[in-house]
């Protein structure tokens, strides 16, 4: 196809202006379809983003509006007053930013939960759910999304859910390996960590600090009665046995993969063999174990146990802070590795407010909220937000003071353990209390 252009030119002679017309030459031609192409994709980007931007605006303006001045019960574990102030916190600031009476609904197993909006699914239910918001993560996270219980493709419409940089952290968009599809709004992260008395250990020939799994069962032998791990009905006691299993176990593919009767006795053999092994050297001989991790760190604080472990290392400075546990106390990461992950907010595909849920967990995702969550007398979770992506002034929302003496030294995990699939958690408590529970 021939191309023209228009020229503008002047005589000299007769002082008037005129056009004239001549066709260009191929490569000329070329050039000049690749500007026009590359002016007219410019335009369209331009309008799809416009518009992109416009839509989003408008739909957070109508979750805003339809949110504003309800109510909201937020079903989250109870069982650690901290956290449970944090909330109480949470809940003064969505009521004068939104007008929003946060309820928080104190559970002791996050499965009750669960199961309510599982009962009112059956009593079809759909629209008036007795739970707004609710702390989820791993297993139960799994069983809501199978049975198709919580609302979808939310999360990611958050305003503050780009602050996680979710296109390069998969942590965020990711639950025990399962994809979130827009049903969970990230909340805070976590690590095994231990903790111990640095006067009761104190690196003796025969007390040296347990850094392995291995290590921590000869530590044990060596000085019984003095470490334990809660009952596996607790997230806690459940995320040792993990972490022993994941440590234990050589062909990692297969602990993503769902359990199933013909891999499940060969793969958890490792598990029960260490177990009789370390259960006689712990805290009351193993026969008996403590409901939750707040119990556990009450006997290191009572100088029954020398070594106890958390999922939040900076529970434990802040711990210290509250005088929940002595000054002695020292933090530190397993050499073969810490079982990590991220722990969230949904809600139920029922809800009777869901918009007025989504602010407050576009709330709970805000600099403000997060940092606030972080400091060390506060809460101590680790933030979801990737701090680069923050202006300086939110910024310096997390900068702190010198590290507390009792908090995890910089840069210790050098190694982190993933979750295994979420049906491996039904597997591990059935058959630890066949061999190991009350009832036995």
């Amino acid at each position: 196809m021939a191309v023209y252009a228009y020229s503008y030119d002047f005589c000299s002679t007769c002082e008037y202006g005129y056009y004239y017309i001549h066709l260009l030459p191929a490569h000329a031609a070329a050039h000049f379809y690749v500007v026009i192409f590359r002016a007219l994709l410019a335009l369209c980007l331009s309008v799809s983003i416009n518009a992109k931007a416009s839509t989003e605006h408008s739909y957070w303006q109508n979750i805003e509006a339809l949110g504003k001045n309800q109510e909201v019960y937020f079903y989250a574990w109870g069982g650690d007053g901290q956290i449970n102030a944090y909330l109480q916190w949470v809940a003064d600031q969505v009521e004068a930013k939104y007008g929003i009476n946060l309820i928080h609904v104190k559970l002791s197993d996050t499965s009750d939960a669960v199961s309510r909006v599982l009962a009112e699914k059956s009593a079809h239910n759909n629209s008036q759910g007795s739970i707004d918001l609710m702390w989820i993560n791993g297993a139960n996270f799994a069983t809501m999304s199978e049975h198709s219980l919580l609302l979808k493709n939310w999360a990611n419409k958050l305003p503050n859910f780009q602050l996680t940089d979710p296109t390069n952290n998969p942590s965020v968009t990711f639950d025990f390996g399962l994809p979130t599809h827009g049903m969970e709004a990230p909340w805070g992260q976590a690590s095994l960590t231990f903790y111990y008395d640095n006067l009761a250990i104190d690196g003796s020939v025969n007390n040296q600090l347990p850094k392995t799994l291995q290590q921590l069962l000869q530590w044990g032998t060596q000085n019984p009665g003095r470490f334990s791990y809660p009952q596996p009905t607790d997230f806690l006691g459940m995320s040792f046995l993990k972490y022993a299993l994941v440590s234990l176990t050589s062909n990692q593919t297969s602990l993503n993969q769902p359990v199933s009767a013909h891999n499940s006795d060969a793969i958890l053999s490792s598990l029960w063999t260490f177990l009789d092994q370390l259960h006689p050297t712990l805290w009351r001989q193993g026969k008996h174990f403590m409901h939750n991790g707040a119990q556990m760190r009450r006997l290191v604080d009572d100088t029954e146990l020398s070594l106890a472990f958390t999922f939040s290392g900076p529970e434990i400075p802040a711990a210290v802070t509250r005088f929940d546990l002595p000054t002695s106390i020292r933090s530190y990461a397993m050499d073969d590795g810490s079982l990590s992950n991220t722990h969230f907010v949904a809600v139920p595909y029922n809800a009777s407010q869901p918009q007025a849920a989504q602010l407050v967990a576009n709330f709970l995702l805000s600099p403000e909220a997060q940092a606030h969550k972080q400091k060390a007398h506060i809460w101590g979770d680790k933030t979801v937000l990737v701090v680069s992506k923050l202006d300086p002034k939110q910024q310096a929302l997390f900068q702190t003071a010198k590290p507390h003496p009792s908090a995890l030294p910089f840069n210790s995990i050098k190694r982190t353990l993933s979750e295994p699939h979420p049906s491996w958690v039904k597997a591990i408590k059935q058959g630890w209390q066949i061999r190991y529970g009350v009832s036995k």
